[in-house]
């Protein structure tokens, strides 16, 4: 990389580049080896470089320079089709950017503004009673309490093996279409659900004895409390088609009803996935994915950091359709889909952005990366694709 394009980086992210200086920087970025460069060297050190100042640039290119030419060593460079130039800097740091340098204005039609996902769930007690929980709204009974935005079971009086073993009540917590919620369990496990998801579990475990709980459907990220704390009970997660075997660890499953397969991304630990007599288990950074109408498991290496992008909350796209891009969106904002024709789910799309831009912002973003091949329009609830 040669050092007039290691200046305009840092000058870059410290918003100080000229439209002549991004004008170049967009054209060095054609070229897929420099993108994914760049790509991965914001992914890491935007936040921290936007706190530069002008005192501390030099050591700042300096800094940029090293890491980049590390970079350079350690990726393995794969071609990536991307629709423009503009789809690389907008996708990577969203809607921002190109509102700082006004190169994005809004093409979106809209008559009706569309809410962004928030902490909302519907929890289902075990005499059938529901009650609703959102932001500012508090709840609290004899075994959990709740601020809104979490459920808390009670650690106190844990079941008694002999007492309970026909007696084990199941709440059943189920997150909307543009929803979220997080749930501490009464072992101390930790749960967090994504949007249109839906989990059933005891309110109370009992040391000694297996811990299940079900992922009726939906996405959620465990974080398990080890066995050894629990008299070696062992933990399992069931879905429709398969069974996780767990050792305290921290894991991700996607099992949405739409969806071929189910997945699960291990991201550190130990977890056996079951499907029928077959099992097979996961390394940290390696994902299962179950057929639903066979028993094959197949094992992939994966970039966790993407799978569970939504913990963070962010969209992290690697050459993803449209098609799919659109489903992670309609869940997110709760929105129906319609396309015009059956051509525009095959754009491919690669960038990150935040789960807390409005949908406009994102819809006037892949708009301007198309150069004019696709359009939006926002009618209630319904999304137009043209």
């Amino acid at each position: 990389m040669i050092p007039k394009i290691q200046i305009i980086i840092v000058k870059y992210l410290n918003k100080e580049a000229s439209f002549i200086e991004i004008e170049e920087l967009e054209n060095w970025l054609k070229k897929n080896k420099n993108l994914l460069i760049f790509k991965r060297f914001v992914e890491t050190n935007y936040l921290t470089s936007l706190s530069m100042t002008e005192e501390n640039i030099e050591n700042a290119k300096n800094e940029i320079i090293y890491r980049i030419k590390k970079l350079e060593r350690k990726i393995k460079l794969r071609k990536l089709r991307v629709l423009s130039i503009a789809a690389s800097v907008c996708l990577i740091f969203g809607i921002t950017i190109f509102n700082q340098f006004k190169l994005l204005k809004p093409e979106v039609k809209v008559n009706q503004t569309i809410e962004i996902g928030s902490s909302k769930a519907i929890l289902t007690l075990g005499n059938g009673n529901q009650v609703v929980l959102e932001k500012g709204k508090k709840f609290q009974n004899k075994t959990v309490n709740s601020n809104g935005e979490e459920l808390t079971y009670s650690q106190k009086n844990k079941s008694n093996k002999k007492s309970l073993r026909n007696q084990v009540s199941y709440n059943i917590l189920t997150v909307p279409r543009g929803g979220k919620f997080f749930i501490n369990l009464s072992d101390g496990s930790k749960v967090w659900l994504n949007s249109d998801s839906q989990l059933k579990y005891p309110i109370k475990f009992t040391d000694g004895k297996t811990r299940e709980i079900e992922l009726l459907y939906g996405e959620a990220f465990f974080e398990i409390s080890p066995s050894e704390n629990h008299n070696g009970s062992a933990f399992n997660v069931f879905t429709k088609s398969q069974k996780i075997n767990v050792l305290g660890t921290k894991f991700n499953i996607k099992a949405y009803n739409e969806d071929k397969f189910i997945t699960t991304t291990l991201v550190e630990g130990n977890v056996s996935v079951q499907k029928g007599e077959f099992i097979k288990k996961l390394n940290p950074e390696q994902q299962a994915k179950v057929n639903f109408e066979s028993n094959e498991i197949q094992i992939y290496d994966v970039d966790v950091s993407q799978e569970i992008s939504w913990m963070s909350d962010l969209f992290y796209f690697n050459e993803a359709s449209l098609e799919f891009i659109m489903e992670s969106l309609s869940r997110w904002y709760d929105v129906e889909v319609v396309w015009k024709t059956g051509l525009q789910k095959n754009f491919i799309f690669t960038g990150i952005l935040e789960r807390s831009k409005s949908i406009e912002d994102i819809f006037n973003i892949i708009e301007k990366t198309s150069e004019g091949e696709l359009k939006f329009e926002i009618n209630d609830k319904t999304i137009l694709i043209k």
